[in-house]
């Protein structure tokens, strides 16, 4: 009899760590379980999700790209934030196996911003490289902790599309992404009591893609650099950023919140997190 199983599926596939963190933690709770890696294009989902459907060990999956909107069609129900955000990055049968679609990426990106969040701040700002579902996922999350963004791209109208998109009444702005790349002048203020991000929510500087051309004079004193890349895990972008004096949170962190956010989805039990030190060495052995 095969064992209950779930997995992470887009194009390419091979790079991806969640298979790693997903079977230790299945180790460590003694769960006779597994979970896999999946290559699925954007033309094989409506027979892919039809097989996994149909399979009772299949408990679920998670969605990287470029497949976190164009799975939606294929769902029964989007739930919250995915709805909101326009983004799924993870989907499990429901009740009577119908596929539901949801998204861990907001609540796993801010996991460890939460000691910085949880202070006051006279205002917040973030800029944002990218417009793909994770920097939906992570402008949403952002908003609805009352940042004002900037959001940076290729196609100026994908930000301009996310910025409309986002909740509340904040004023934010879109640049194309070469805007960030040469050297600014501009003074900033006074930033004691604010709080300023700069995310890197592209595939910029990935292994084997172009790397991220960011002028850190674009950066207010004491702002945080975050990059969700992790292959390799210390890009170009952190090591400038810790050049220039900056904070600095690498991709596991929000990977590994928004896995244990699908896991306990998976298999019904919450992620042993005591384990995080261990499990960030076996990832980055």
């Amino acid at each position: 009899m095969s064992m209950p199983f779930a997995e992470v599926i887009g194009d390419p596939i091979h790079q991806s760590k969640s298979p790693r963190i997903h079977r230790f933690w299945l180790e460590k709770l003694g769960i006779e379980a597994d979970y896999r890696a999946t290559r699925v294009t954007e033309a094989d989902l409506a027979d892919y999700l039809a097989e996994r459907q149909a399979d009772l060990n299949w408990r679920g999956c998670n969605v990287t790209m470029p497949l976190k909107q164009a799975v939606q069609p294929h769902l029964y129900s989007v739930e919250e934030p995915a709805a909101s955000i326009g983004a799924v990055n993870t989907i499990y049968p429901a009740f009577d196996r119908l596929l539901a679609g949801t998204n861990t990426d907001a609540a796993g990106f801010l996991e460890p911003l939460t000691q910085h969040l949880s202070g006051t701040h006279l205002f917040r700002m973030a800029r944002i490289i990218g417009a793909g579902g994770a920097a939906r996922a992570i402008a949403h999350a952002l908003a609805a902790q009352n940042f004002t963004l900037v959001i940076a791209a290729r196609r100026i109208e994908q930000a301009q599309e996310i910025a409309g998109s986002l909740p509340g009444t904040g004023e934010h702005h879109t640049v194309q992404l070469d805007h960030f790349a040469q050297p600014t002048d501009f003074a900033f203020d006074d930033r004691v009591g604010l709080l300023d991000l700069v995310v890197n929510a592209s595939p910029l500087g990935m292994r084997g893609k172009a790397p991220l051309a960011l002028d850190w004079s674009h950066a207010p004193p004491g702002a945080i650099a975050y990059d969700i890349v992790t292959d390799p895990l210390d890009t170009p972008f952190l090591q400038t950023a810790r050049d220039a004096g900056h904070e600095t949170i690498d991709g596991l962190s929000m990977l590994i919140g928004q896995a244990a956010e699908a896991f306990r989805l998976f298999f019904g039990e919450a992620a042993p997190r005591q384990y995080d030190a261990e499990l960030r060495r076996i990832l980055t052995a």
